[in-house]
């Protein structure tokens, strides 16, 4: 489907239809921060640690080399300049406002399916002993053998959250939906063989990736953490760009369904006067005359030659006669 003239549909002139026609998402979008900072709150499910399973969550006690607060910069912030840019370029409101809202689904429909899984499966992280006894001295039940601690009780907490990896899974819930989004703006997949334009879309897989990388190297995660929530975002990321975009692949991969949505509106709020100019051409050319010839008569026959001239749809008829 072609493109229309740029700059027609910029935030100005359509930014609050567009935004009045999704309420009902951005409403949604509310209610999941709700249920993430719900589950943020309550406390995880403290699964049972032996003295003899201490071996493997031994690992040392580091600071993040990724902070938290970097990780909304790098999976949320950082495609938004992204979708601003093209949007200063083309001036699509459809497709500025349908990125943001698909990036923030991807981002938080992530966070509440990770921390859910966290609240649930209560997996300790490598260094929990550390956290369970900072002065290093362990202290468990004499008939259990489950552990004691004795730390800070957010500290403690923090370490049953190890399963599945939060910062890798908002990292690609946020960079694997910019992926799809610039494979279809680059059009990546025309066929035309090149490469550079692959470099461009794994670019930002290979920094979440990174980021993935670094909580294993912080000791904060195992190695199935970090894996499961690299697919968790991924997964998310895909769904939720497809339901506002066309695969990268299709022909109108570049642009949101919501565009292509309106522009077959127009064209069909347009076709009614365009019928009716049709059909009052079609009358115009039944109206025209018809000439009709009749052979010269036998000898003997009475009937006589005639040009019969007469318009169509019962008009009146003229009789030229021989």
């Amino acid at each position: 489907m072609p493109e229309i003239q740029l700059g027609t549909h910029t935030i100005r002139s359509h930014g609050t239809s567009v935004a009045r026609i999704h309420m009902h998402d951005w409403f949604i979008l509310l209610l999941l921060v709700i249920i993430d900072a719900v589950l943020n709150i309550i406390e995880p499910f403290h699964r049972f640690v032996g003295r003899d399973m201490m071996t493997d969550l031994s690992y040392p006690l580091k600071d993040n080399t990724i902070p938290f607060w970097a990780v909304p910069i790098i999976a949320i912030l950082l495609p938004l300049v992204i979708f601003l840019i093209y949007y200063f370029i083309r001036k699509d409101v459809y497709d500025f406002h349908h990125a943001i809202l698909g990036l923030l689904y991807s981002v938080l429909i992530t966070a509440v399916i990770t921390d859910a899984i966290k609240d649930g499966v209560g997996r300790p992280r490598p260094d929990f002993f550390w956290r369970c006894f900072p002065n290093g001295k362990g202290v468990y039940d004499q008939v259990t053998t489950d552990v004691m601690c004795t730390g800070d009780k957010s500290v403690i907490k923090e370490g049953h959250k190890s399963f599945p990896s939060g910062h890798t899974s908002w990292s690609f819930a946020g960079l694997v939906y910019l992926s799809w989004y610039l494979s279809g703006k680059v059009r990546a997949f025309d066929r035309s063989g090149h490469i550079a334009k692959l470099c461009l879309v794994f670019f930002p897989i290979l920094m979440a990736s990174m980021v993935a990388v670094s909580r294993v190297d912080d000791y904060w995660h195992h190695w199935q953490d970090v894996f499961a929530g690299g697919l968790i975002g991924s997964v998310i990321a895909s769904f939720c760009y497809l339901q506002f975009f066309p695969p990268p692949y299709d022909t109108d991969g570049w642009g949101p369904h919501a565009y292509f949505r309106m522009l077959a509106e127009s064209h069909n709020a347009a076709r009614p006067s365009s019928a009716n100019n049709d059909s009052q051409r079609v009358q115009s050319s039944e109206l025209q005359a018809v000439t009709l010839y009749i052979p010269p008569h036998q000898e003997g026959d009475t009937r006589s030659n005639s040009w019969d001239s007469s318009p169509m749809l019962g008009a009146p008829q003229n009789v030229r006669t021989h």
